[in-house]
């Protein structure tokens, strides 16, 4: 089998894993990072979103031995050792950006991903790149401002 080694969350890790093995699986199921979720097993969900040197990607359409030497980053990369939130994970509390929770990891993943972007974008922008992001419970509006809130601050209108 062969041997993976890439940097998860800022620390060197290997793995022995079969050719075939997606990204997904060896963050879940070998490294125990269970935050990254896995909703329907064909690239339509989003749930599995990570950052793979930087840039989101969705972990179950990605074979983990393409991650080698990488760098992925998991939600459990994002916060500070102390606990305090990311930017972009406090925005979603603030803004009530989730409900049931399976689905924001993928979200705040993503949400990053599209405020690094595009900075300065509009709610038009940020409803466009979401679209390989589901979620059901939220109706998007505070997934939606609160990626605007980072993006761009001055876009975001206050529905509490």
């Amino acid at each position: 089998m062969p041997q993976v080694k890439l940097t998860v969350n800022g620390k060197d890790v290997s793995a022995e894993v079969e050719a075939r093995t997606l990204l997904v699986e060896l963050l879940r199921e070998h490294l125990r990072l269970t935050g990254t979720h896995v909703g329907c097993d064909t690239t339509q969900c989003g749930c599995c979103t990570v950052h793979v040197d930087g840039k989101a990607v969705k972990s179950c359409t990605m074979l983990a031995v393409q991650a080698q030497g990488r760098a992925v980053t998991t939600i459990e990369g994002l916060a500070e050792p102390d606990g305090t939130l990311h930017p972009m994970q406090a925005a979603f509390r603030e803004h009530h950006g989730l409900q049931c929770g399976f689905c924001t990891p993928g979200m705040v993943m993503m949400g990053i991903d599209i405020a690094r972007r595009n900075p300065g974008c509009d709610e038009k922008t940020v409803r466009e790149q979401l679209e390989g992001n589901i979620c059901r419970c939220t109706g998007y509006q505070g997934i939606v401002q609160a990626i605007l809130s980072i993006a761009n601050p001055s876009a975001v209108r206050d529905h509490h």
